[in-house]
């Protein structure tokens, strides 16, 4: 296989894969992993205790069943990403099957509560007998070495296991501290039983939180054997129940989408599979069912409900031509949908896949901690023996050998580095789920470190600060004059025409006075607007140089709002009929009513917002002085927004950029920390390091008030992680810790940093 590896690195092209990694117990061991994968030339991975996954970079020529032997070569399990399976009806209870390492997850979690009930049950007359003289009847230490020799064994058995491949491939983790801990712990009980005078009707002897100075052969640990077995299975229990709810999101994102689907054949609905849906097929979406996939409306009008994509909770009109996101819940009118996306291409499923990617990622502090957690097993032993040693060698005779042997079992118990493995993958988890949802997927977590340091935030205006389509912004009508009348004769002929500014109009005017009348006798003026009969009154709407060719003048009033309009960057429209100018109309590309308050949210966290757009100066102003920018880079060539930020970035500023266009991707890629709005193209959301699935600005502050709480919750972690190993252990080594009380701190420290990770699901 070493042959094949080899002749396969010169490839140039690469593959990559993502393997199931089973075995994994601490951060040992997916550090173990990943240097042996990283030793193969030309394989980049990083594996992730977490998530148990092993995301794998690899030459084209290499085959992944070869990555998977060299995981099995090193003492664990690993499994290639299964086919995606036909989804069929769900069960009787309404959940979808469950899959391969669904079911293999539920089966450890299974035996892990039998082992740590046995524990539980048996260890605690066992401690409780320990620490209090009074329960210590006749001959209680043999009462004991029975309720003890389960937990030590069955109850013990993973670690013993796991410790024993460890050592058949010459390697370390924590499982070997424990198993040697409690074995140490048990072999002392069982000498000094059979052996020494531990055994003797009637020994009683006390319990200290520190290591008691006593005759060695009088001396058991039943108790510590028994309580840190108990206690280290508590811990991996609860770190894996926390570790479950914490991918929860992830999860509740992937089986969000319909299960099945009514698709229109030879025009008679049929319900199928959700996986035999093809793109081009038209399908039937009822209220209250979900959207099958992405596709585009047909037939019918509605309002879509995607609060579970984009935590916006105001549904969207959808009509004929609108596009719809699969998983949204249709509220009320029937829709018949083109299907235009299916299967891992809709935007639920790139949405789950960009999660998962990024809970797989390290932060430059996880890859000190693994750094660290590599070389600590070995150490923590030899500071074992060293301890072992020392107090050989400083105790008295008769105390000497007990006190020894309980101060190294001591640092083997506390000195587990499970905590360092766990801080940044659960807050990862727990983020980057929270994130999604809330219409938020962070790419990774070089993103989560970007926004610590953003102090400039960049707004491309069009799709972003405003709405991306032109609106009509305001009417001035003459004296006498109706405005619905005005907007209803020049939307009337306005309907004709395919100008966006058009459109603009003709859409207001449907939408304030109801079915516009027919025209007669269209003609576009090329350049100057429109003209035409609309209920017996001859119109004309566009420029003022075409009213005045047919002696139609605008009054002062009128003029005065033209120039005010045009003042503030809009687009005016003169509207005339039957011989007089008798409007003015205000079209705009609107800003969106929720920018202002994204742009005050913004500088509350600091950060200065800079309006950038290929707009000229005055249109930039006016949407810039609307939503409170007072920085603006106007007239800005599309190839030149690149350049736009890295003068930002030369000035010294920490540059973060929110867009949505193709033509903003290069300048996102080029930003410290690119934001993408999702109503965007598809280029601009690749370029992103967060997304933001809906279009709304405000958005962005909250995604980056998430990051920088995530990276927060990640750093705490590590604090307590490495202060916790570099208090105890000095303890441990002197003395002061009970080799039962080290177990219940280290299963604590686990426990502690799964659960302050937990405090990020309910971040708002």
């Amino acid at each position: 296989m070493a042959e094949t590896l080899e002749a396969a690195a010169g490839s140039g092209a690469r593959n990559d894969v993502e393997l199931a990694i089973g075995g994994m117990t601490c951060a040992s061991c997916a550090s173990r992993i990943e240097r042996k994968l990283n030793k193969l030339d030309g394989v980049t991975a990083t594996v992730n205790y977490a998530t148990e996954k092993a995301k794998v970079s690899f030459p084209a020529d290499y085959a992944p069943a070869d990555l998977v032997a060299v995981v099995e070569a090193a003492g664990y399990t690993a499994a290639l990403p299964e086919p995606p399976a036909p989804v069929g009806p769900a069960s009787a209870d309404g959940e979808p099957p469950k899959s391969a390492a669904e079911l293999e997850d539920e089966r450890r979690a299974v035996s892990l509560r039998q082992r740590l009930t046995t524990a539980v049950v048996l260890s605690v007359p066992v401690v409780l007998m320990a620490m209090i003289p009074a329960l210590q009847f006749r001959n209680w230490q043999w009462a004991s070495l029975t309720l003890s020799a389960p937990v030590v064994t069955y109850a013990a058995w993973p670690f013993h296991k796991a410790a024993w491949t460890n050592l058949r491939h010459r390697a370390a983790t924590m499982d070997t501290l424990v198993s040697v801990g409690v074995s140490a712990a048990f072999l002392w009980s069982l000498w000094a039983l059979f052996f020494g005078d531990a055994g003797m009707p009637g020994m009683k002897h006390g319990f200290d939180f520190a290591v008691s100075r006593t005759d060695g052969s009088g001396s058991i640990y039943l108790e510590a054997a028994s309580g840190v077995t108990a206690f280290i299975l508590a811990g991996r229990y609860f770190e894996h129940k926390a570790k479950r709810r914490s991918g929860a999101a992830l999860r509740a994102l992937m089986t969000l989408g319909a299960k099945d689907v009514a698709v229109l054949r030879g025009g008679a609905e049929v319900r199928i599979p959700i996986g035999e849906l093809a793109v081009g097929d038209l399908f039937v979406v009822r209220p209250g069912e979900k959207v099958a996939t992405d596709g585009v409306v047909e037939q019918g009008r509605s309002a879509v409900d995607a609060s579970m994509l984009t935590g916006e909770s105001v549904p969207v009109d959808v009509a004929p031509g609108a596009a719809v996101t699969g998983a949204t819940v249709n509220t009320s009118g029937r829709l018949v949908v083109r299907a235009t996306r299916v299967g891992a291409d809709t935007q639920l499923s790139r949405m789950a896949k960009l999660v998962e990617e990024a809970q797989n990622g390290k932060a430059a502090a996880q890859r000190l901690a693994d750094k660290i957690s590599a070389v600590f097993v070995p150490t923590v032993i030899l500071l074992s023996l060293a301890t072992l040693a020392f107090w050989l060698l400083v105790g008295s005779q008769e105390a000497g050998v007990a006190t020894a042997f309980a101060a190294a079992v001591s640092v083997l118990i506390i000195a587990c580095p499970c905590a360092l493995g766990l801080a940044t993958p659960t807050a990862l988890m727990v983020g980057t789920g929270r994130g999604a949802q809330l219409g938020i997927l962070i790419k990774g977590p070089e993103a989560l470190e970007n926004t610590r340091r953003v102090d400039t935030i960049v707004l491309d205006k069009t799709g972003t600060v405003t709405t991306g389509s032109m609106a009509l912004v305001g009417i001035t009508v003459a004296e006498g004059e109706s405005e619905d009348e005005a907007l209803r004769l020049a939307g009337a002929l306005e309907q004709a025409s395919e100008h966006p500014i058009a459109k603009a109009v003709a859409a207001a005017a449907a939408e304030r006075t109801g079915a516009l009348p027919a025209v007669e006798g269209f003609e576009n003026v090329e350049g100057l607007g429109v003209q035409g009969v609309v209920d017996g009154h001859a119109v004309v709407v566009g420029r003022e140089k075409l009213l005045a060719e047919w002696a139609q003048h605008l009054s002062p009033e009128l003029a005065a709002a033209k120039a005010g309009a045009e003042a503030a960057g809009r687009t005016a429209i003169a509207v005339g009929w039957d011989g007089r100018a008798r409007a003015v109309l205000a079209v705009a590309d609107a800003v969106k009513p929720t920018s202002a308050e994204a742009v005050r949210e913004l500088r509350a966290l600091g950060l200065t917002p800079v309006l950038l757009t290929g707009d000229n100066e005055t249109v930039a102003r006016a949407v810039a002085a609307e939503v409170g920018i007072e920085e603006v880079l106007a007239e800005v060539l599309p190839l030149g927004k690149v350049e736009a930020v890295r003068r930002l970035q030369a000035e010294g500023r920490v540059v973060a950029m929110a867009g949505d266009g193709v033509n903003d991707a290069a300048a996102l890629a080029q930003a410290d920390l690119g934001l993408a709005l999702g109503t965007g193209t598809d280029a601009a959301i690749e370029a992103g390091d967060l997304t933001l699935v809906g279009g709304d600005l405000r958005t962005a502050a909250t995604a980056i008030r998430l990051s920088r709480r995530t990276l927060a919750i990640i750093k705490g972690n590590l604090f307590w992680a490495f202060g916790y190993n570099v208090a105890a252990l000095p303890l441990a080594a002197a003395g002061l810790l009970n080799p039962m009380i080290a177990g219940a701190a280290m299963a604590f420290s686990s426990v502690f940093v799964v659960s302050n990770s937990l405090r990020l699901r309910r971040f708002h």
